[in-house]
């Protein structure tokens, strides 16, 4: 949520900054502009407001508009302005040539519904530039074995932080099996600071102690049927068994006192950690930049650790299994005439995600989805921690998406009503289960 990494709430599409640029600043005409503005040598594309991304997306599209391969017409919005101006357009038929979004359950209804054209035979005949993307970034951009996104930005996985000098005074070290975690739960209560820091007032905070705990039970291919909306996929064991890793943690203690109460809009979850008096912290990569600014010398001291979600004995979840946000994601609307398509197709290989732009994405502190970034990340001022989660990305066996992006909205809703409840002590493992598989909120 903060300078200098992108937030998750602009990751998955919130405003990070000012107003959006009025439509006229950017020469578009807003809903209809794929259909009827621009001529056949432009293509309408939307974006989001907020820095550091506006600016780097801007440059973007200004130097390949300077090619003389047709004029991408840009346009800024903040996030609740655009995803309502995007339904709107997408359902007439009138959406911009170029669409903007999260991948996941949203794209997965765009293309049911054939309002985005099937990348993957483009993508084929174009293999060096698919090449070019980390591996692990595609699966967002997959409905059903055919990819209809391409990847854009900067990855934002979801981190187990931890306080190096609180792990050293409670004679602890970092988890990395589940065994490990309940030892650092116990030396923290003995030691007086809280075990986790958690912002469970938000849900979605504790939502990703399910994406990882899933995950490491059983494995990727769980969420994976039931994104894709398979039958009873959440009655599967490894949901309940989550649930019960969440009791676990529950009866234990495991989080900071009041942690039903506190907000992660607030920060006071990175505060614990950064004032020493919380040991753990799960979240996004994007507080990353919210801890150096905000934290002291907590980050330039080298007090910040960070690492894998632990594994779960017999689990088939693996330590390098990512879950969080692999990137966003751009689609070519299918209402758009062939000659505003080519003009975008040109954009993605020519402009969209360049050397230029890559390393613009590395000096604002984030680790953009392109290979051949290691050097560019090694002379960065923040090296160590984003050589580190640019590795984890490629070496990622399986990256999952947050699941609240990777499920229809109406389902999104509905699990994070439920977790909230599970991580109340409301709501018994199976109940959980039984109340996701049948759409009930709790």
């Amino acid at each position: 949520m903060h300078t200098p990494l992108i937030s998750r709430r602009t990751a998955l599409g919130a405003a990070a900054g000012a107003s959006a640029l009025a439509l006229a600043a950017c020469g578009t005409s807003g809903p209809g502009g794929s259909g009827s503005s621009g001529g056949s040598d432009s293509a309408t594309f939307w974006q989001l407001s907020g820095q550091p991304n506006e600016g780097i997306y801007k440059d973007s599209v200004d130097a390949f508009n300077k090619l003389d391969k047709g004029t991408i017409d840009l346009t800024f919005f903040q996030n609740d302005a655009y995803k309502q101006k995007i339904r709107t357009a997408i359902g007439a038929g009138e959406a911009p040539t170029i669409i903007y979004g999260w991948g996941g359950g949203g794209l997965r209804t765009y293309a049911e519904e054939k309002q985005v054209d099937d990348l993957t035979s483009w993508l084929e005949e174009n293999a060096d530039f698919k090449d070019r993307f980390i591996d692990s970034v595609w699966g967002a951009a997959t409905v059903d074995d055919k990819i209809y996104a391409l990847p854009i930005g900067a990855t934002q996985p979801i981190i187990m932080f931890h306080n190096k000098t609180v792990l050293e005074k409670i004679g602890a070290k970092a988890p990395t099996t589940w065994d490990d975690l309940l030892d650092v739960i116990e030396k923290a209560h003995s030691g007086g600071v809280a075990p986790i820091s958690l912002a469970g007032q938000s849900r979605w905070t504790s939502m990703m102690w399910l994406e990882y705990l899933l995950d490491r039970i059983g494995g990727p291919k769980v969420f994976e049927r039931i994104a894709a909306g398979e039958k009873d996929a959440w009655l599967d064991d490894a949901v309940v068994e989550m649930g019960e890793r969440v009791k676990e943690l529950l009866e234990v203690k495991a989080f900071a006192d009041g942690f039903e109460s506190m907000a992660a809009d607030s920060n006071t979850d990175q505060a614990l950690l950064w004032s020493d008096k919380a040991a753990l912290m799960l979240h996004g990569g994007w507080t990353f930049g919210g801890m150096k600014a905000s934290g002291g010398d907590f980050v330039s001291g080298g007090h910040l650790g960070y690492g894998p979600f632990p594994t779960i004995e017999g689990g088939k979840g693996e330590l390098g299994d990512l879950v969080g946000n692999p990137c966003n994601y751009v689609s070519l609307s299918s209402a758009a005439s062939d000659a505003e398509k080519t003009v975008a197709q040109d954009f993605f290989l020519e402009g969209m995600m360049t050397d230029d732009v890559a390393a613009a994405f590395v000096d604002s502190g984030s680790a953009p989805v392109v290979t051949g970034q290691e050097d560019a990340l090694k002379a960065s001022d923040d090296a160590d921690y984003l050589q580190w989660v640019y590795q984890s990305l490629q070496d990622a066996p399986a990256f999952t998406q947050s699941w609240d992006q990777a499920l229809q909205p109406t389902d999104a809703e509905t699990l994070l009503v439920n977790t909230e409840q599970l991580f109340l002590g409301k709501l018994e493992p199976e109940q959980f289960a039984e109340n996701m598989n049948s759409g009930k909120g709790a």
